[in-house]
């Protein structure tokens, strides 16, 4: 059965100025007083919401509280959905650090099970990675756990649960951390869109079934259900003639998205937070598999009093308008795009020797053969109305594994390395999909070189910690051992995660 892909009717967009979404920016452009005064006036109703304007600067102590919340997900003036959420809503609050700079965050647990919180992205020292039984013991109910780190690059990152990662990711936990480069690309604004999948029953509940064991052998558990910054997706008020660098993050369980953006160039500035060569994406689609995050700079090129389209059209016959920019009446801010560099400064990774590396193979194994013709897009098979709930899983049962090996569930004690990388040494990974499904591969603790896709090098310079695998896919990644610890790799659809898609890379 498949699931629907649909978006509800669309509520006002809340005022979310204090958790800060959105920021302005200001660049070496220097406007006129009347133009400052016309855009102020301008973006006053904006649905795009705002923070207060130098907030990373000023802090690097945060404390956030993962437990029960509310959150209004479903139209036509339903009630409130039972959450799980930071501070009691979702998304959790925008975490805005600055590069080089230390941070502690206090993480108190206000659920009725553990809990921990994963920086993803972030390369972090091994204790802060947030994985239970690896890395830390978990945060029991009651209790708190202080992260200390000191991000070395700036990007677009986020964080959420590495426990119970289905029900916690699945309730509402996740939330967006913004590590700022010091002097950032010149824009008007800086938007965050946080994107969340839910699966809701008729009466607007969160769904049960977590842990399907059907589902885990294909698609996932992929939601009826999207939203935007915590809300069903209305418009997203601009005004034509401005610059929006904006960052996108998928916090989904499973569900991948491939965005276009109606009568608009955007340019891909960054993946996963790492800084690439600038450059439109092909076919003007926008690939994002749950966990990734793009940094787009989008020129506002429209006619004022119109609205454009940006469409999810990723899943085949499942097409639906996420949001619309809807264009002020207003004159344009300026004439032309603003004349000012895009590309991002670039972050302290090291360099790996693809001469000296070491190289290793990664299989992915198992799952489902697929129901259908996956060209062009993606299926969702085994969606929906299914017995079963944790099904085998609960008891440990693998249904995916990485070269012919299996780890289920979040993270424990004595989770085996499969690979040993020599510190500081090179590595190159081969990363064969033998699978029917698509696959979103994390690696803890790294940013990699994304060298080549199906023997064909992958253009712009692109680093990430994230790369999608389509069906029989073969990627080839680079980078420096240069994190001790055990780090986990995963695929990031959650499902197949904690069914066996997993294993740990030690450092020594």
């Amino acid at each position: 059965m498949v699931a629907q892909a649909c978006v509800f009717a669309t509520p006002a967009i809340r005022d979310d100025r204090r958790r800060g979404l959105e920021v302005t920016v200001f660049s070496n452009y220097s406007p006129s007083r009347r133009e400052l005064l016309q855009v102020g006036a301008g973006l006053v109703a904006s649905a795009m919401v705002r923070p207060t304007l130098g907030l990373a600067a000023a802090v690097s102590d945060y404390k956030i509280t993962p437990g029960p919340g509310r959150a209004r997900l479903k139209g036509g003036g339903g009630s409130n959905t039972d959450v799980w959420a930071y501070d009691g809503d979702v998304p959790g609050p925008v975490i805005r650090l600055r590069q080089g700079k230390p941070a502690r965050i206090v993480v108190e647990n206000r659920l009725q099970e553990d809990t921990t919180v994963h920086w993803h992205g972030i390369r972090l020292p091994n204790a802060m990675d947030g994985v239970p039984g690896l890395t830390q013991p978990p945060i029991k109910p009651g209790e708190r756990f202080v992260y200390e780190f000191t991000p070395p690059d700036a990007g677009t990152f986020w964080y959420h649960p590495h426990a119970n990662s289905l029900q916690q990711l699945g309730r509402g936990l996740a939330g967006a951390l913004v590590v700022e480069e010091a002097e950032p690309v010149p824009a008007d604004r800086d938007v965050v869109w946080v994107l969340g999948d839910w699966r809701l029953d008729s009466d607007g509940n969160i769904a049960p079934g977590f842990g399907n064991r059907m589902e885990a052998a294909m698609s996932g558990r992929v939601g009826n259900t999207v939203t935007l910054n915590g809300t069903l997706p209305g418009d997203q008020n601009v005004r034509a003639g401005e610059r929006i660098r904006l960052r996108l993050v998928n916090t989904s369980l499973a569900r991948i998205m491939a965005l276009r953006f109606e009568g608009h160039r955007p340019v891909i500035v960054a993946v996963d937070g790492q800084p690439c060569d600038p450059h439109e994406p092909e076919g003007g689609r926008l690939l994002l598999a749950p966990a990734m995050r793009l940094d787009l700079i989008v020129d506002m090129q429209g006619e004022p009093g119109r609205r454009y389209a940006v469409i999810d059209d990723y899943y085949d016959g499942l097409a639906y308008d996420l949001t619309s920019f809807a264009y002020a009446g207003q004159a344009p801010l300026r004439k032309n795009p603003l004349d000012a560099p895009m590309r991002l400064p670039r972050n302290p990774l090291p360099e790996p020797d693809l001469q000296s590396a070491k190289r290793h193979e990664l299989a992915l194994q198992g799952g489902m053969p697929s129901m259908g013709n996956m060209t062009g897009g993606g299926k969702m098979q085994g969606m929906g109305g299914m017995s079963g709930g944790t099904g085998g899983m609960a008891h440990g049962r693998a249904i995916w594994s990485i070269n012919g090996t299996s780890m289920t569930g979040d993270g424990h004690a004595d989770m085996l390395p499969l690979v040993t990388l020599m510190r500081d040494s090179s590595h190159v990974v081969t990363m064969r999909n033998e699978t029917a499904w698509w696959h979103p591969m994390h690696l803890h603790g790294f940013s990699f070189r994304v060298l080549s896709r199906n023997g064909v090098p992958v253009p712009h310079n692109q680093w990430a910690d994230t790369v999608l695998l389509a069906p029989k896919d073969t990627v080839e990644v680079a980078f420096v051992a240069d994190n001790p610890g055990d780090w986990m790799l995963h695929c990031h659809v959650t499902d197949h995660q904690t069914a066996g898609l997993m294993t740990v890379l030690r450092v020594t």
